[in-house]
């Protein structure tokens, strides 16, 4: 394997990159005994970093060797979690890559940074944990599948029910037929977002590099709604709650699924609701996905209100014989219900410690060990995307949801139906009458090129514009 110098390695673009593979670490093409030390390096120390810190804290034989921000005020309250030797805190990601040392990146950054550094990551021949959703869009979401198989890296998804025993039980029930064919796999993500408010553009502290935070992400002004948490607002970086909190339902609902990757089509309603701020995701939503004989719903909803069949954050399995909600059957969806009945699962090393199962696989290097390669991890993130395209290339129409959606599936329009309840009825009677709904286009998808079938508007949202040393290459090899 060809080395690359410091000097390339800082100065050279992601698509020169994309032609060299780095010889990065020491365990490359090796299976690591249990006694060795596996170096992590962890990416992104805000909110979901501190998960991913506390976690390889906690594990013998694993040691955070690096901590990686591009704000420097983020250090201090992580290097409390570390035991044992102090790891080093850097701004640049590129100079934890740059140590033969380093075997694996955990990323918790901002999600327009997932993929890219999920690529570099691979490159330096690094093994990969990548926070949900895997990508900020569909092309660079594949883009990082096809770079970790060309240089034979472990890269897990931040999915974690994918290690949870319950998830897998009720998923192989629903694969066993035992209920009758899965008619609509459900989605929810009924999560309270209080405003944002509005905040000025202004100069970024002094202990952020905002160039490197923004990234791959075109060059905007600073202001304090983005750093560090309602970047998620905002389509540059984030990808609404639907690619949040819902990438986990998302995936969830896809699974129950067999064989699903992609849909044959997508269509999504909604809009932000209930208050005006600087952000401009939905937090609203309703999105419809075909998968043949099983359609996929996902409802979002930002504001208060009750739960679907006792679900808020959650999955609802409709089926020919009854409906699964929270693990439990529910014949011709009534009654109290009965647990789901133990079923015969695979299960793969690290029981339900998601992070545990990603070191399990660094060991081992068998894509096999996995409970969330990828790839899986992909297609998950890749809904979100296709249901916020669909949302993007909407337009606003008089608040008339039944009368203006393109499809006529009567599980979709009853989910609208609920929406439009939940909207105008307590507590936050919303005035329907006067308000618009964003109605987005049904889109035509090819699962197999992961396209809209010759739509070039849509294709066009497919990807993004890269800033000059923070691109995602067009193709791999």
């Amino acid at each position: 394997m060809s080395q690359i110098t410091r000097r390339q390695f800082v100065k050279g673009s992601i698509a020169a990159m994309a032609t060299i593979t780095v010889a990065g670490t020491k365990s490359s093409g090796q299976v690591r005994g249990a006694n060795e030390a596996i170096r992590v390096a962890v990416a992104g120390l805000n909110g979901r970093g501190s998960a991913h810190v506390g976690a390889y804290a906690g594990m013998q034989n694993v040691q955070v060797a690096y901590l990686v921000d591009p704000d420097t005020r983020t250090y201090a309250r992580r290097l409390q979690q570390v035991r044992g030797p102090a790891p080093r805190t850097v701004q640049d990601i590129r100079r934890a890559l740059e140590d033969r040392n380093v075997d694996a990146i955990s990323i918790a950054t901002p999600n327009h940074w997932h993929a890219l550094m999920t690529i570099w990551g691979a490159q330096a021949g690094k093994h990969v944990y990548v926070e949900k959703p895997s990508s900020h869009n569909v092309h660079e979401g594949r883009i990082a599948v096809q770079m970790a198989r060309r240089h034979n890296v472990i890269v897990q998804h931040g999915t974690q029910s994918r290690s949870d025993a319950a998830w897998a039980n009720t998923i192989a029930a629903i694969h066993s037929g035992r209920y009758g064919r899965l008619l609509v796999s459900r989605g929810l993500c009924y999560k309270r977002r209080n405003s944002i408010g509005n905040r000025p553009n202004g100069n970024p502290p002094a202990e952020l590099d905002f160039n490197l935070w923004l990234g791959p992400a075109q060059r905007t002004a600073f202001h304090t709604n983005l750093v560090h948490y309602n970047w998620h607002w905002f389509w540059d970086f984030g990808n609404g709650d639907i690619g949040n909190q819902g990438v986990h339902q998302f995936d969830i609902a896809r699974w129950a699924i067999q064989g699903a990757t992609l849909p044959r089509s997508v269509v999504t309603v909604g809009g932000r609701f209930g208050y005006s701020d600087q952000g401009q995701t939905p937090n609203t939503q309703v999105s419809l996905m075909d998968f043949g004989q099983t359609k996929l719903i996902f409802e979002v909803r930002g504001l208060t209100g009750p739960g679907y069949r006792n679900q808020s954050v959650g999955n609802v399995f409709h089926l020919e014989q009854g409906v699964i909600a929270g693990h439990r059957f529910f014949a011709r969806g009534a009654g109290a219900g009965e647990a789901i009945p133990d079923m015969e699962v695979a299960r793969r090393p690290g029981g339900s410690n998601h992070f545990a199962n990603f070191i399990a696989g660094v060991r081992s290097r068998r894509r096999a060990d996995l409970n969330a390669d990828i790839e899986e991890g992909h297609y998950s993130s890749a809904l979100c995307h296709l249901a916020n395209i669909s949302y993007q290339m909407g337009r606003n129409v008089a608040f008339a949801p039944r009368a203006r959606v393109t499809t006529e599936n009567r599980d979709f329009l009853e989910s609208i139906e609920r929406m439009e309840a939940h909207l105008s009825g307590n507590p936050h009677n919303l005035r329907l009458a006067e308000m618009q709904l964003h109605v987005g286009p049904l889109l035509q998808v090819q699962a197999r090129t992961e396209n809209f079938n010759g739509n070039a508007e849509a294709n066009r949202l497919l990807t993004r514009q890269y800033r000059e040393g923070f691109a995602v290459p067009e193709r791999v090899g």
